[in-house]
Formats: structure tokens, sequence, C-alpha cells
């Protein structure tokens, strides 16, 4: 049974882990500056994760092609998660290591941007995605834990969030990536 103390003991490392991110602003404002450039040129951001990041990558997609703060045209962004048929089929004739990477071979170009996002940084999917994301000479951010694995060598921009527990990781994400899509909504709808 999780008494008081552990309820208040996990908002408490949530709440230190957030603050954490106000060392990251610059990080954040660059990264927000590669999608702003990328759609500016017709591009268009691709996100992909596996499990709750795949959630996340659904989340900011929405952010951006739907609304965030402002009654706005949608933006380019896209969550490689959604499709099962892909997915499954990729799976299945390729290996699951290969769900991200060959749909990037039919959806990438050079002007777009791939985020890819792992709590650990050793998701072989989002890594190979990673890869071949570089190999079409798209642009590259990732979203991972302290520790990062091997995402932060695949990545022009990565974001750490300082912790090793993937529900912190995971609010860390989605703050930072709820203030990038507000950078971006803000300056491509001044």
């Amino acid at each position: 049974m999780i008494d008081e103390s552990d309820i208040r003991s996990r908002i408490e490392e949530c709440v230190r882990v957030q603050k954490a991110l106000l060392g990251e602003t610059a990080l954040l404002r660059e990264i927000a500056g590669i999608w702003i450039e990328s759609l500016r040129r017709g591009g268009k951001i691709l996100f992909f994760g596996n499990g709750g990041s795949a959630a996340d990558a659904q989340h900011l997609a929405c952010e951006l092609s739907g609304r965030f703060y402002k009654d706005r045209a949608g933006l380019a962004a896209v969550a490689l998660t959604v499709n099962t048929s892909s997915l499954t089929a990729i799976g299945n004739d390729f290996g699951y290591d290969a769900v991200f990477a060959r749909q990037l071979e039919g959806l990438g170009k050079p002007e777009d941007v791939a985020v890819g996002i792992s709590t650990s940084g050793r998701s072989e999917s989002v890594l190979a995605g990673l890869r071949r994301a570089r190999e079409i000479g798209m642009r590259r951010c990732g979203f991972t834990g302290r520790r990062g694995g091997a995402l932060p060598d695949l990545v022009d921009l990565c974001l750490r969030v300082d912790s090793e527990e993937t529900p912190r990781i995971q609010e860390g994400h989605i703050l930072a990536g709820h203030v990038i899509c507000e950078l971006v909504e803000r300056e491509m709808f001044p």
C-alpha cells in the first residue's frame, strides 16, 4: 500500500525533475528552432517511440498538427506510431527493430526532422530510426533520460531529463515538448 509519504515523495521527485529543465531552456529554444526551420522549408516533424514514448510522440504531433494555444493552420507533424497496419506488417516482415526506419524510408525527406523518444536511449527501433534519418539527411532530435544510452550520439540535439525513473522522464518529456510546441506556435503564428 502506498502511503502519504510515498505520494509526497513521488510528487517531490517530479517537481525536482521539472525544475532541472530550467537549466535546459537554451536547448529547448534550439530544438524549437530546428522544427521551425523545417516547417518553413515545407518539411515535417516525424515523432516516434515505444510504449509511453509512443503516446508522447502522438501527443506532441497532435499539438502541432491540431492546435496548442491558438486557432491557426495545422503544422506538418506525424507520429510514426499510429498506423497499426504498417507497424505490424513491418514488424512481421522485417522485425520490430525496423518499424520506424522503414517508415522513414518512405516518408522522410532531408528537410524533415526526426524526433526519437526513448526514456532509456536504448530502444533499438528508435535508434534504427535515427540512423536511417541520418542516412536520409534529416535533422534529428532526441528525448531521453539521464543516462541516454546510445541515443545522444545519433542526434543533433538531445534533451536528457535528469532522472532514471521512466515515469519522471516521461513527465519531463511532455513538459519540454509542450514548451517547444508553444515556441513553435508563437514563432509560426505571431
